[in-house]
């Protein structure tokens, strides 16, 4: 017998939804459905294609923040377009009423499906299933962590099953703020992170939200159900799923799906496999009624919405009520109301205004966590392992406090020099060394404030660290912290260090220098770069970049920081960030139109001869890191890959194709089911990252598996995650990190297997 759940809004739920005769050059020519967001109808290309065609409602149109979300879903959507979802045929999200144009896809949603035709077999469910797996594995892959999945979201077509609605997806973003306690998502399909710590939510959420969909299509119900979205939350976040029905032989894979620690499910790569591994030979194509696909020919032939679009107002992401489980109507409106695209909810444009102001670079160096100290540079690449001496005591691993605890928690900004010592900044503590052999904090200085200063830099012989308050910088004696030199940087955008000279950079590009052993002045040069450059360092050069204003072009100019001569100047395509110099190269990052990192760029500083690879799949606040013919890239969502850059040169900067496809460069990625990461670090044949919840992640640099991972470490509780995320560090065979519960830790770098 067919459930009496409700899975979704259905068709005329708004009748208060108006419905124009057009959207853009596309005439609207019946209704598919409705939701909170818009209408959704039938149209047709130029060509006969059927679409679906989504039109805001009048009221949200006229809200600025809504029309940001709407450009969002667009730009999502976009992302994923493929085999797995509804293809983007066109949109104006800036138009009077926004719309959005898909692909009409033939078929009912699972939603429908279930409702008219009962639980789905076990067979049937397995291959449901693997689609849905194939589909989230490309969604992740895009960058994109959908959070809403839910069965009027999944589209049964002829050819598999097809994920939809990107109307709260996002690329998952590090600096977006909830503190509104709103939520995002669908009660019975949300995972436990979604309640407790909405900021930090990745691509597990999306496999929680799976194991659940396929709970429902099994069953008829959800696996946490009650007429309140209330108590169905606290069943998400407290109770175990109730598996009572599904086929036994699924029974242990779902529950796995429905871990409440993200780190105990399944990838999607990873559920794929194992659906399919059960499936009797004949594929994994979903199956879809035949007498629905009849009745939706028929009804295409006259002309007519098939019945099949019922849930239709889903293709384009209309629905945006929530459910709760229960009958129609008891389902009550959760999301939070985001604020669009941008990092933060900053749009698009607000993005490239602020990257071009100068601040990006003083960014990464506050968030540039347990570096190296020298200049503050990142690992450089595989480092030969460290043996211990003999008699020398063997290495345990180790966690300290140096700062304050109570109170809302701060991640500790950590560098470590060589091994001699680490050096860190902390709640309450201006600076401290702490003993890298058993975490014994030797010295502290200082009272901090609020926030943290920036990551500690051995430069003259002296630590430095910038306040928290971003007005000087101090320079301190090692051995017992007392200050030896302070100047005023509150007039300056960036705080630099090369060698033993400190470049303290103003927003207009001029540059005053250094010692870094006294603080005396070496030299000053106005204007010597155009405002807005973003810098790197090594410790024998200074690289300054300036995208032009229509982001065409980037002039990257060689600056000798003994004198502040520009010893060469290049012109190099599209819109570039330096992210690291080293070894006679420097590599950069180049951004698209919206500010993806889209490849990868290696110039080589004696020759100028340049390296440009695309990647396959772009990137979101993207970081990098380059170790030798390798570069290790990381964006928002955790996809970790490995590109080769060493290659065919192109040539000199100004122009040349990449020398190899992107497909043939990429050695390997990896979805590590990481929302928010650090820096990649690469050294010993393992690529290290930290995550917001204070775990750090070590990957096979060859293979791209991911080898071994920490506890969290968060403050007593669920809420509390990294505002900044410091990247790790490794010295003498030991792997040096930081946490948001106020500690430092230290692990063997050579068996992450072990941590």
């Amino acid at each position: 017998m067919p459930p009496l759940r409700s899975t979704g809004p259905a068709p005329g739920a708004f009748p208060e939804a108006e419905h124009p005769e057009y959207a853009g050059r596309y005439r609207l020519e019946g209704c598919l459905g409705a939701g909170g967001m818009g209408v959704v109808h039938l149209a047709r290309s130029g060509s006969g294609l059927r679409l679906a065609v989504k039109v805001v409602h009048a009221e949200h149109a006229a809200d600025a923040e809504f029309r940001a979300r709407f450009r969002q879903e667009v730009a999502a959507a976009r992302r994923v377009s493929g085999a797995f979802t509804a293809p983007v045929v066109d949109a104006d999200p800036d138009a009077g009423r926004p719309w959005m144009a898909t692909l009409f896809i033939d078929g009912p949603t699972l939603s429908a499906r279930v409702k008219r035709n009962g639980p789905l077999g076990s067979v049937e469910l397995r291959r449901v299933g693997a689609g849905l797996a194939e589909a989230l594995r490309d969604i992740h892959r895009a960058g994109v962590v959908h959070r809403d999945l839910k069965p009027s979201n999944v589209m049964l077509a002829a050819d598999g099953p097809k994920v939809i609605d990107f109307g709260i997806s996002r690329p998952t973003d590090s600096d977006l703020r909830t503190e509104t306690g709103k939520l995002i998502g669908t009660p019975p399909f949300m995972a436990p992170e979604q309640f407790q710590r909405p900021r930090d939510v990745g691509p597990a959420a999306d496999v929680f939200a799976m194991g659940a969909v396929l709970v429902h299509a099994a069953t008829g119900r959800g696996p946490f159900d009650s007429n309140s979205p209330y108590i169905v939350a606290y069943q998400v976040v407290h109770n175990e799923p109730d598996l009572a029905g599904v086929p036994d032989d699924l029974v242990p894979l779902l529950r796995r799906c429905l871990a409440k620690d993200p780190a105990e499910r399944p990838t999607a790569d990873e559920l794929m496999g194992e659906l399919r591994a059960g499936e009797p030979e004949g594929g994994a194509a979903a199956f879809v009624p035949g007498q629905r696909r009849a009745e939706a020919k028929a009804d295409a032939e006259a002309g007519t919405p098939a019945e099949v679009g019922a849930s239709a107002e889903a293709q384009a992401g209309a629905g945006a009520r929530t459910e709760a489980g229960a009958g129609a109507g008891a389902g009550r409106t959760v999301r939070e109301a985001e604020a669009g695209p941008g990092r933060g909810g900053v749009p698009r444009g607000g993005r490239r205004l602020r990257w071009a102001a100068g601040f990006a670079v003083l960014a990464a160096v506050i968030a540039g966590g347990v570096a190296g100290l020298r200049g503050g540079a990142p690992a450089e690449g595989p480092a030969t392992r460290a043996v211990p001496a003999v008699g020398a005591p063997a290495f345990r691993p180790w966690s300290t406090t140096p700062g304050a605890t109570g109170g809302e928690s701060l991640t500790p900004l950590c560098a470590a020099d060589a091994g001699r010592a680490l050096y860190c900044t902390a709640p309450g503590v201006r600076a401290a060394r702490l003993s890298p052999a058993d975490g014994t904090v030797t010295w502290t200085t200082g009272a901090a404030g609020a926030e943290l200063g920036t990551v500690p830099v051995i430069c003259g012989g002296l630590v430095h660290v910038v306040t928290e308050d971003r007005a000087r910088l101090e320079a301190l004696a090692p051995d017992t912290g007392t200050t030896r030199w302070s100047v005023d940087v509150s007039g300056y955008v960036n705080v630099l260090h090369s060698g033993d000279t400190v470049l303290l950079v103003a927003a207009d590009g001029t540059v005053r220098a250094l010692d870094g052993a006294t603080g005396d002045e070496r030299w000053t040069k106005r204007r010597l770069v155009a405002p807005g450059a973003q810098w790197v360092t090594d410790d024998g050069g200074v690289y300054a970049a300036a995208a032009s204003p229509d982001a065409s072009a980037t002039r990257v100019s060689a600056v000798d920081p003994a004198d502040g001569r520009v010893r060469w100047t290049e012109r190099m395509k599209g819109a570039l960030s330096p992210v690291q110099a080293s070894r006679g190269a420097l590599l950069l990052l180049s951004a698209d139109a919206d500010l993806y990192t889209d490849a990868v760029v290696r110039l080589d500083t004696a020759d100028r001869t340049v390296r440009r690879v695309a990647l396959t799949v772009p990137a979101d606040q993207a970081q990098a890191v380059m170790a030798g013919d390798t570069v290790y890239v990381v964006g928002s969502g955790g996809s970790l890959a490995a590109v080769d850059i060493a290659g065919r040169s192109t040539g000199r900067s100004t122009g040349g194709s990449t020398g190899s496809s992107a497909q043939d460069a990429e050695r390997w990625r990896l979805e590590i089911g990481v929302t928010r990461v650090s820096r990649p670090v690469a050294a010993g044949g393992h690529v290290f990252l930290t995550a917001a919840d204070g775990r750090l992640l070590a990957v096979d640099a060859g293979r791209g598996v991911l080898l071994g991972a920490t506890k969290p470490r968060l403050d007593g509780g669920r809420y509390t995650f990294a505002p900044l995320l410091p990247a790790p560090a490794v010295a003498n065979g030991t792997v040096f990190a930081t946490a948001p519960d106020g500690s430092v830790f230290a692990v063997r770098a050579d068996d992450p297997s072990a941590w």
